[in-house]
């Protein structure tokens, strides 16, 4: 096939293109300019898309013989992943930057022109298997990125390629050592990519200016403490919440009401969710027969439960979790997949998380978050 490969300038895109190259496809390599400013140097594993970075990618393009070209997508990735994520967190959700930049940065924008300029298919880094057209797990659970990709569509999936998810991460840093590449020692990029100090709330603060409001004890509806922004806190959050409860108990982000910019804590006890309500959903192949039962993952690296999958008559999903679960917060994925062991890491699809409760609700009746 004629490919192109999407190279970020870490390991895991290197030895992507590489096998790419071993497997006999016509290889060209591509970096994605996404950061309007580009001239700061990443910071070990701190964000990515940096002038470091794409220099990096150009030196392994060079070194496995490719045509390497660098796009500038800096004002789509602003308007469909930066400016979404500041707008998810001024309603109160909380959004995942890299699900929505697969969705719509790298398997929408560089799939639709990749296919525009005669390329059969996008290659990637991420660490996930296609078999038979199927999206499943990477074998190196450490490591898989499937719930990243589980807003893919079937006709994405078909023109994508994964070659590392029958492999550990530490077989792709002894692959690209073999190879000489200077990226196989490379530190993983861990942060949001265009908040490359880590501080989010501050990155927030500075979209968002300052919006106080209190912070309210659940239990007693009491006003225990003031924020300078509810977008500063999300659900399940434990820690900052800059308040001092009358027990020594923990106290968790339950609620983030945005209109009156409240911001609402309780205990462990009841900080449990059971249903969830989610926007319409995005299937990786032929939609399921409601109802079915299914293994819920509901954060990039949260542990799947058991659920009972129906329809919403808004068209979305609700989700009857088998086993409560703390810190769902609207705006995170609920990534569906398989339930049966033998199939267990084949992924169905997503959708976005709208509203919370409790299994004792009525299906007849709204949860609240």
């Amino acid at each position: 096939m004629r490919v192109l490969a999407a190279m970020s300038g870490g390991v895991d895109s290197a030895v992507a293109a590489a096998l790419a190259v071993d497997a006999g496809h016509d290889v060209t390599g591509v970096h994605l300019a996404l950061s309007p400013d580009r001239q700061t140097l990443r910071s070990g594993a701190r964000g990515c898309c940096s002038v470091e970075d794409a220099h990096d990618a150009r030196r392994v393009a060079d070194e496995l013989g490719i045509p390497f070209y660098v796009w500038d997508l800096a004002e789509r990735f602003t308007e469909d992943v930066v400016d979404d994520f500041v707008a998810e967190y001024a309603a109160g959700r909380t959004p995942n930057p890299c699900l929505r930049c697969n969705e719509k940065i790298k398997f929408s924008a560089v799939l639709d022109r990749a296919r525009a300029l005669g390329f059969d298919a996008v290659v990637t880094g991420h660490h996930a298997r296609l078999a038979d057209g199927e999206l499943r797990r990477s074998v190196d659970a450490a490591k898989d990125q499937s719930y990243v990709l589980g807003v893919l569509t079937a006709e994405q999936l078909a023109a994508a390629v994964f070659p590392l998810g029958g492999m550990t991460k530490d077989r792709v840093r002894e692959i690209a050592a073999e190879r000489g590449f200077a990226v196989a020692t490379k530190a993983d990029s861990h942060d949001i990519c265009f908040i490359p100090d880590g501080d989010t709330r501050g990155f927030l603060a500075r979209r968002l200016g300052e919006q106080p409001g209190p912070v309210v004890d659940a239990a007693t509806g009491a006003t225990v403490g003031e924020h300078a922004g509810a977008y500063g806190f999300t659900v399940g959050q434990r820690r900052g919440l800059g308040v001092t409860a009358g027990d020594s108990r923990p106290r968790y982000v339950l609620g983030i009401e945005p209109v009156t910019r409240t911001v609402t804590i309780g205990t462990a006890d009841l900080a449990g969710v059971g249903r969830i309500v989610t926007a319409a959903p995005t299937w990786t192949g032929a939609p399921p027969e409601l109802p079915f039962r299914a293994e819920v993952q509901l954060r990039a690296h949260g542990t799947p439960v058991p659920c009972e999958v129906t329809g919403d008559e808004a068209g979305g999903l609700r989700i009857l979790l088998d086993e409560q679960q703390r810190g769902v917060a609207a705006g995170q994925s609920a990534v569906l997949y398989a339930p049966d062991p033998e199939r267990g890491d084949l992924v169905l699809g997503q959708a976005a998380i709208r509203t919370t409760g409790d299994r004792a609700a009525t299906a007849g009746r709204e949860p609240s978050a």
